[in-house]
């Protein structure tokens, strides 16, 4: 095979954009909050995951194990929490996950590597 072909199948699909992205997560916040979520159009950049959602470490772990559901391993939420210090954890926003995700998509997976779906 040249470097010109590419083997058959669907075209590799681009990764999703920062405002998709953002739709999902806030979307998965709903899942783990449950009756106590606010409305997922409330959710925004700069919303913070203690002072205004009020997750708990409980909620994180959970959150952590749907993005992993919806994106695979590519992002690892636990991996990207355990990179910063406490005052960071407690200041941290939506807006630095949904970063983090379309960073984590957008990089080139090796080679037998999964695809996000």
């Amino acid at each position: 095979m040249t470097t010109s072909e590419r083997p058959p199948g669907p075209a590799p699909l681009a990764p999703p954009d920062e405002e998709t992205v953002l739709a999902e997560i806030a979307r998965l916040i709903v899942t783990v909050l449950g009756d106590y979520a606010p409305d997922p159009a409330d959710i925004h950049p700069d919303t913070l995951f203690g002072d205004d959602l009020e997750l708990e470490s409980i909620d994180l772990v959970m959150l952590s194990g749907h993005l992993e559901e919806r994106y695979g391993e590519r992002v690892n939420f636990a991996e990207f929490v355990a990179g910063l210090e406490i005052d960071e954890i407690i200041a941290l926003t939506v807006g630095q996950l949904v970063a983090h995700v379309v960073r984590c998509l957008d990089e080139t997976p090796g080679p037998g590597a999964a695809r996000w779906s």
